[in-house]
């Protein structure tokens, strides 16, 4: 039997079977031309938010506090695609609007941001930081990534990228992920509980995976302390996986080679911030991806999601609300 659209809701959320004819996308703050030509190439309208919107394309940063101002006065919207991958600053909104359909840039970015952790992770082996500190000739250092044995924690569209690209240099790659289904050109994976097993024997440790209530200061004190002082640090992903503090103790006391950090907590890292002096330390801010890079992914996530919510079929990059990511 053909299904029929509820007067009250001609966009009924994606997935449910029925097909919308052109569903009205609002873009916030404001729409851009790349994501405008998206959406309409994905079969949608875009316009103003009104009753009759159904979908909601942010382009830019918007507060949690914003966006849920526009769902409570357009209850008809049933599909929200935020602008990036991580999506812990919208978490408290996606459980109280559930029911909604959530997309995010996952797996979408995972080109640059790996290119960047690569680079970031050859950049602090090979000395490049004492390097670019210098202002005389200096006796040669660095460590060479080959054959190491590399811990990468996270296991989706960045650690998966991450993952291929590390496979060039060494085949000693084991991913940490929340079930331990093997991952493909991975020499292991575990789960949380293999985890400190893993650290003792890292030589480096990449930290790819999202913020949650799990991952949040998972690299703390007590984990720290379980690498080899020949061991070195990548975090790519939030800040807050990293017990500042206490990174900052372990590189000052020597316990670690160095860290890689292209987030930190607190982000931006203020000025004066121990980080800045310790010549182990290599920052930068949060650049592994730049608005240059992400527009044109994000217009094909989008394109594709437009398509996808049109014909009532399973959105790309869906949010699972309950783990946050």
């Amino acid at each position: 039997m053909a299904k029929h659209a509820d007067p009250f809701n001609p966009y009924p959320q994606a997935g449910s079977g029925f097909v919308p004819a052109v569903p009205s996308i609002a873009l916030l703050p404001s729409p851009t031309d790349e994501l405008a030509a998206a959406v309409r190439e994905g079969g949608g309208v875009v316009e103003p938010l009104s009753d009759a919107t159904a979908g909601l394309v942010l382009s830019d940063a918007i507060s949690a506090s914003a966006v849920e101002s526009v769902l409570a006065e357009h209850p008809g919207i049933r599909w929200i695609q935020l602008y990036l991958a991580g999506v812990d600053q919208y978490d408290g909104l996606m459980r109280a609007n559930h029911t909604r359909e959530w997309t995010s840039g996952k797996g979408a970015f995972g080109q640059p941001v790996g290119e960047f952790a690569l680079t970031l992770t050859l950049a602090i082996m090979r000395g490049v930081p004492a390097f670019a500190r210098a202002r005389s000739w200096g006796p040669p250092l660095g460590t060479s990534l080959h054959g190491r044995n590399v811990v990468l924690v996270g296991a989706g569209g960045v650690g998966s990228e991450i993952l291929r690209l590390l496979q060039a240099f060494t085949e000693h790659i084991t991913v940490v992920r929340a079930h331990n289904q093997p991952v493909p050109g991975a020499e292991k994976t575990v789960t949380d509980a293999g985890l400190d097993e893993a650290l003792a024997d890292a030589d480096v440790v990449i930290l790819a995976a999202a913020l949650t209530a799990g991952t949040d200061h998972f690299m703390d004190a007590r984990r720290l302390a379980l690498l080899k002082p020949e061991a070195f640090l990548i975090n790519i992903s939030r800040g807050p996986t990293v017990d500042t503090d206490a990174l900052v103790q372990a590189l000052a006391a020597g316990q670690l080679a160095g860290a890689a950090l292209d987030v930190t907590d607190p982000q931006p890292l203020p000025d004066g911030h121990p980080l800045w002096n310790e010549p182990r330390a290599l920052i930068t801010p949060h650049t592994a991806e730049t608005p240059e890079m992400v527009a044109p992914l994000l217009a094909g996530r989008v394109r594709e999601n437009v398509r996808r919510f049109a014909a009532g079929e399973p959105l790309d990059g869906l949010v699972n609300v309950d783990e946050g990511y």
